[in-house]
């Protein structure tokens, strides 16, 4: 089943007419539910156990599992499953898949597991389809228990390699809740994409984990299942997942209990560590991990050393960096004592300049720090080790070196980097493609087409080819500028000339420029495009072409846009796919509609932030609402609210805490103090200040006397509405007063309450 084209919108019409498809079907995403349980006959446990261990490659004879029906079939289905069997065995699996196709029945279970496991290993995108068809055929069928795990995981990895994290991680969810427990090198793979990947994955990843080692657990023989148990690569992959949340805790706990399982942590195990210290700001500890596998005896290798490159330059720290490939160059063994060194100064500096960079964190993560590298703790007692040998510096050390320089604006510095590069006698010092297409990036970033375009010729004449990054660096350069006509001729060249067709990452950057130049249709154009030629939309295709709608004042197509986000199960509808929603129908005053969404929202899981208050706010003073701005605000002042001391917030029902901006609080006080709204206006102004934010009096002060000088100025109201409006009178004589106008004399019983107050 493909997913409709965004062509038939009816304000639009795109340059690809043609019905377009996706290469993968929307249901392969699906998860997986068993029918009913494997037959017991496969299991390989007794059966007091409630899980089914499936490891073995060996399948048992063909007739053991046909599906005979009646003595006239079983003979012509027996022949077609000992045909298809046997092309399986000659791993002919092409001539095996037509074979499959041109059955009249649904062939055994070992037929299918070997054509499964066949088109899986594979890793093509052909041979992933095929296998994904039969698992939807199956599963269409109730019989998806016909598969054994050995196919199972292998679709899985080959899934996960292939992107379809989500496909992927559902196979494993549902053989887990079939009783099976996969291979440690499936489970785990998909693990790994699941913790490198964004939105929930990282968190996804540790679930999974969880649930895989829970089940292990409860078997009390531990060879039983000896091919499922994490190993150091299992936790190697949930570490990542914590480092990338930056979350220690989880990180000590699955540390401390990988000898459970007999994992040896190695020298990944505290690469991932480097990782984590650099997340959670930890840069004085980077030392001390390198400092810890000397002492373990791990051995060392290069991706230590670019690990902390990187990481000191991901801190702004060029210097550092600096100092660590120069000691490489000069083949020194030292490094510890020069990053410790090095450490010494920069924290004199800091207690010099008053600046505790990391200090909430050394508070927070002191422990589990202290018990994932004592050694930072002892590091008074005892002189840093050496180096096992001597590490020069490779062309990845002085490549990230250069995207430090081209983040902090060094163009000069990156170039000059280049050609030190290209001078260096060692051929592993020499430039590749990533040097130059860091060269291509600083260009760019400085607007440097011209020159940018110079060495992707210079790329071509020395023979270093251009990957899909470099030309994508490059279309992104030219939509910045609004060449668009340039960006297209690029795409051209990219496809016919270099032969590297575009990804989804080319389009989205496409679609992007197109915006940028306020043309939707083009946008909606690429994007069909995109999805004729089999590349499946991302999250961020989606929400750039609701963006290209909801700035063009077409809410509804962004809506449909949306909707189809919904219903595509490779991709998670996230905040920012709601609030680019929101934003379209605010941006035409469409009040009513933006609160439905935030509503909708709301019931999916979503809490609203700031850009959706702040849209909200821009749509109310467009539909001159006012009241809706108290109602606004009475949110905002509630979700900004300090929470009592010692009082502890249930996440699960509770919103989490809201940080107001400029813009949302400014616009506001700006309904406010237009609708005569004083004291409202001067809790807002409060919370303003509160928050560091200076109130801009100048422009409130012009609009109280353009629009309220002359407020309770009448003297032939009646007694009674002059007695209604003093709260509203003294409201406004202290908001006059704020401002610095001049104001009647009001006493100390005025008090204005607190931000958190019922108003």
């Amino acid at each position: 089943m493909n997913a409709k084209p965004l062509q038939s919108f009816p304000t639009l019409s795109s340059s690809s007419s043609s019905s377009t498809s996706n290469s993968f079907p929307l249901t392969q995403t699906l998860a997986l539910h068993w029918a009913s349980p494997p037959p017991s006959s496969s299991t390989t446990t007794k059966s007091k156990h409630p899980f089914r261990v499936h490891t073995a490659t060996n399948h048992t004879s063909p007739s053991d599992l046909s599906l005979s029906t009646t003595t006239t079939t079983t003979e012509l289905h027996s022949s077609q499953d000992n045909k298809l069997l046997t092309l399986l065995r000659q791993r002919k699996t092409e001539e095996a898949w037509i074979a499959y196709t041109k059955c009249t029945h649904l062939p055994s279970a070992t037929c299918l597991s070997r054509l499964v496991s066949q088109l899986s290993y594979l890793n093509t995108r052909v041979g992933l389809t095929r296998a994904q068809s039969i698992i939807t055929r199956l599963r269409q069928e109730r019989q998806l228990h016909r598969l054994d795990a050995n196919s199972l995981g292998l679709l899985a990895v080959a899934a996960a390699k292939a992107g379809h994290t989500l496909y992927a991680s559902s196979i494993v969810k549902s053989m887990l809740r079939s009783g099976y427990l996969p291979h440690v090198k499936a489970w785990s793979a998909v693990v790994s994409r699941l913790a490198a990947s964004g939105d929930d994955g990282p968190i996804e990843a540790l679930k999974l984990f969880g649930s895989v080692t829970k089940r292990v657990r409860k078997f009390a023989d531990p060879t039983i299942v000896a091919d499922s148990r994490p190993d150091t690569g299992a936790y190697n992959a949930v570490l990542n997942a914590c480092a990338n949340l930056g979350d220690t805790k989880r990180f000590l706990q699955l540390f401390d209990e990988m000898p459970e399982f007999g994992a040896e942590p190695d020298v990944l195990t505290y690469n991932v560590m480097i990782k984590l210290c650099a997340r959670v700001n930890r840069k004085d500890l980077l030392v001390f991990v390198l400092e810890r596998i000397i002492e373990k005896g791990i051995p060392l290798c290069m991706t230590t050393l670019h690990s902390l490159i990187a990481a000191y330059v991901g801190f702004g720290d060029l210097e550092m960096a600096e100092k660590m490939v120069q000691a490489m160059r000069e083949g020194r063994r030292d490094l510890c004592r020069i990053l410790r060194d090095s450490n010494l100064e920069n924290s004199g500096q800091e207690d010099q300049d008053g600046d505790r960079n990391g200090d909430k964190y050394r508070d927070k993560d002191g422990d589990v720090f202290v018990k994932l590298l004592p050694n930072s703790i002892e590091s008074g007692n005892y002189e840093p080790p050496l180096l096992p040998k001597v590490y020069a510096p490779n062309t990845r050390d002085y490549t990230t070196l250069m995207k430090g320089y081209m983040k902090a604006g060094r163009v000069t510095d990156t170039v000059r980097m280049l050609e030190a590069m290209r001078r260096q006698d060692d051929s592993s010092s020499h430039p590749d493609h990533v040097t130059y297409t860091t060269v291509v990036s600083a260009l760019v970033k400085a607007g440097l087409m011209d020159r940018a375009r110079e060495v992707l010729a210079e790329m071509t004449r020395i023979g270093v080819a251009a990957n899909r990054i470099t030309y994508n660096v490059l279309l992104k350069g030219y939509c910045q500028q609004l060449q668009i006509d340039k960006a297209k001729e690029l795409l051209r060249e990219m496809a016919d000339d270099a032969g590297i067709e575009p990804d989804v990452v080319s389009y989205n950057i496409l679609i992007d420029g197109c915006i940028l130049v306020d043309d939707s249709a083009g946008a909606l154009a690429f994007f069909n495009e995109m999805r004729a030629k089999g590349i499946a939309p991302t999250k961020i295709s989606y929400t750039t072409l609701m963006k290209a709608f909801a700035l063009s004042g077409q809410p509804k197509l962004a809506n449909q846009v949306f909707d189809e986000m919904l219903h595509d199960p490779r991709v998670k509808a996230d905040l920012i796919a709601w609030n680019m929603l929101v934003e379209g129908y605010c941006r035409l005053g469409l009040l009513v509609e933006a609160q439905k969404i935030v509503q909708k929202m709301k019931e999916n899981g979503f809490y609203p932030d700031v850009s959706t208050y702040g849209s909200l706010a821009n749509g109310i003073a467009l539909a001159r609402k006012p009241g809706e701005a108290l109602l606004l605000w009475n949110e905002v002042k509630e979700r900004c609210g300090v929470k009592r001391e010692g009082e502890v917030p249930d996440s699960s029902t509770s919103p989490p805490r809201l940080k107001p901006d400029e813009g949302l609080l400014d616009t506001l006080a700006d309904i406010c103090v237009r609708a005569a709204f004083f004291k409202k206006a001067l809790e807002i102004v409060a919370c303003m200040e509160e928050y560091g934010i200076p109130p801009n009096k100048t422009k409130f002060t012009k609009i109280y006397v353009e629009m309220h000088s002359r407020m309770f100025t009448s003297k032939h109201a009646s007694q009674a509405r002059q007695d209604r409006r003093i709260e509203r009178k003294r409201a406004a004589e202290a908001f006059k007063f704020w401002l610095g106008l001049p104001n009647s004399y009001y006493g100390s019983e005025w008090r204005l309450e607190p931000i958190d107050g019922d108003g």
